[in-house]
């Protein structure tokens, strides 16, 4: 039994642009600290190490919360979690605006984890609610199409809210803390109302189209049940769950490796002349490629129902593009390529990173469901996220000792590329 493309298309249209502006919001605080990096270093001296360190101690917090905070979700209900969480994480998004020194500037990124943490893998759990298997990659693809659109958005936006500097006496980093951690606090407050819990308190929903739906998801494995302690015991002896967080970890060295350095790279490149304006502008070119990347992989994934190398192979080509923009081809060709020879490598890099997230998360819900799929998702999102500590620190901490992000990146593709293996080698064993 299959519901009627009508119906398919009113549910699209009701869950996944408002899910896909929430995470919009989430994703551009998570990441505009890579645009106040030059604010921080001219304001309060922070060196790439103490930056790397500080924008990477956001997953700390993310990663020691994720787990516990899924299952409170599934337990409370998508509303209301998902509620708390928005809320939560906006307050500390304007608190950023407070940094005055290192410590608490690492503070403040673990805070803003701690509060954050559970959305994501709360919102791909809250989908296999409303899709089955055969559509939840394209579902999951045109909401995390969300982070791409939040760079494409969110990077000339901070540039313009740099330009902000010396208003009131704050420095302009100061001002885009504040002014773009505000939404979230107030979409917060709109989930209360314009998020439902599930197909059944979906007020927009006929009975029959409920009836249909229901139909349709019952034909999905049926829902393992059991305590708590029991389904991470089962989830911690799965070498599936290990292997993919494995990958996902590559995923987010990777990813947060380069959004957190893009913009200071592109800025060193273009020269001291350049303003906040015109590196904001340049940087969100990437992010279109993770837009193509996310909407053709997801969509040809589905449609194939072929999973394996429409993740790993992403992963392959991400690797190249970090490999490709440590490459001296300026000095080989005997010309200045100025920044349009690393942002065509970062586009390739972004195409793979963001091109693997749709099919990627299919793989654990395709063989765990229930309380094992809101644990296993956490899990390997929260083991993954570790990641995002790596990437940012590694280089910060490569940049001061050789003056280069070159070696940075050089281990990044080879990380990346040890994740589409892991996803080769799982993929296989299912």
């Amino acid at each position: 039994m299959s519901i009627s493309p009508a119906l398919a298309r009113k549910i699209d249209l009701r869950l996944l642009p408002y899910l896909f502006l929430l995470y919009v919001v989430a994703y551009l605080d998570r990441v505009n600290v890579s645009f106040a990096a030059h604010g921080l270093s001219q304001s309060l001296g922070f060196t790439s190490s103490v930056f790397g360190l500080g924008a990477g101690m956001f997953f700390a917090g993310y990663v020691l919360c994720e787990v516990p905070s899924n299952l409170i979700l599934r337990r409370v209900g998508a509303r209301l979690w998902i509620a708390r969480i928005m809320v939560t994480w906006g307050i500390m998004a304007c608190f950023m605006a407070l940094v005055h020194t290192a410590w608490s500037f690492y503070a403040l990124r673990f805070l803003l984890g701690v509060a954050e943490a559970g959305f994501l893998p709360g919102i791909i759990y809250y989908l296999t609610l409303w899709y089955p298997a055969k559509r939840q990659a394209h579902a999951v693809a045109l909401f995390m199409a969300a982070t791409p659109v939040a760079g494409i958005v969110g990077a000339p936006l901070s540039g313009l809210l740099l330009g902000m500097h010396g208003a009131w006496g704050l420095e302009g980093w100061r001002w885009m803390f504040v002014l773009e951690g505000l939404p979230a606090v107030l979409l917060g407050f709109s989930v209360l109302r314009l998020l439902p819990n599930a197909p059944a308190d979906a007020p927009w929903l006929a009975q029959e189209e409920r009836e249909a739906l229901a139909g349709e998801l019952g034909q999905e494995p049926k829902q393992e049940r059991g305590s708590l302690r029991a389904v991470l015991g089962a989830l911690l002896r799965d070498g599936r769950v290990w292997t993919l967080s494995v990958a996902y970890f590559a995923l987010c060295v990777g990813m947060y490796g380069l959004v957190m350095w893009m913009p200071t790279i592109i800025g060193e490149i273009l020269g001291p002349g350049a303003g906040p304006m015109h590196v904001g502008l340049l940087s969100a070119i990437p992010y279109l490629g993770g837009v193509l990347g996310m909407v053709l992989v997801g969509g040809h994934s589905d449609r194939t129902g072929e999973r394996r190398w429409h993740t790993a192979g992403p992963l392959f080509v991400s690797a190249a593009g970090f490999l490709l923009s440590v490459a001296p081809l300026g000095q080989w060709l005997g010309e200045d390529l100025g920044p349009w020879w690393s942002l065509g490598c970062f586009t390739v890099s972004t195409v793979g990173l963001w091109g693997m997230l749709g099919p990627f998360w299919t793989i654990p819900t395709g063989f765990l469901t229930g309380a094992a799929a809101a644990g296993g998702v956490a899990l390997i999102n929260s083991i993954g996220n570790a990641g995002g500590f790596v990437g940012p620190t590694l280089v910060g901490l490569v940049r001061d000792a050789t003056g280069s992000h070159r070696w940075g990146f050089l281990f990044i593709a080879a990380t990346m590329a040890l994740g589409g293996w892991c996803i080769l080698r799982v993929t296989r064993e299912r």
